[in-house]
């Protein structure tokens, strides 16, 4: 399988979805101008990889800000993930003195069935 890199620009994260380690990493901002066509190919990469996943599979949310109809791209990702089979994590990066963003991944994690690990950091 592919796997799908895309070039993070200052409306859209740096995507780098990678079958053969199974990490899967969206880190930048998140304000496209269509955020469901922006998502579309990292959803069907995501649906595919489900097929063959590996036994380990990280997602790795390192956003320093997304928009709300990126917040619902973000969920819409989430659930895919919960239907890969084998050791699912998704890793949410957060400012140490960004209470929003933290407070975000706390509410995906009520929402969603895969184990949330929240990661505290300096700075992106």
């Amino acid at each position: 399988m592919e796997n799908l890199i895309l070039a993070g620009t200052p409306k859209t994260p740096t995507v780098e979805l990678n079958a053969g380690n199974g990490t899967l990493l969206l880190k930048g901002r998140s304000i496209p101008e269509n955020s469901i066509e922006f998502y579309k190919p990292i959803l069907a990469w995501i649906e595919q990889y489900g097929t063959n996943a590996n036994a380990q599979t990280t997602l790795q949310i390192q956003l320093e800000y997304f928009n709300t109809s990126s917040s619902k791209c973000l969920l819409d990702v989430f659930k895919r993930m919960e239907t890969i089979s084998g050791n699912v994590v998704i890793e949410w990066y957060y400012e140490n003195d960004d209470e929003d963003m933290l407070e975000a991944g706390e509410d995906y994690e009520a929402i969603i069935r895969v184990p949330f690990k929240k990661i505290g950091v300096d700075q992106f």
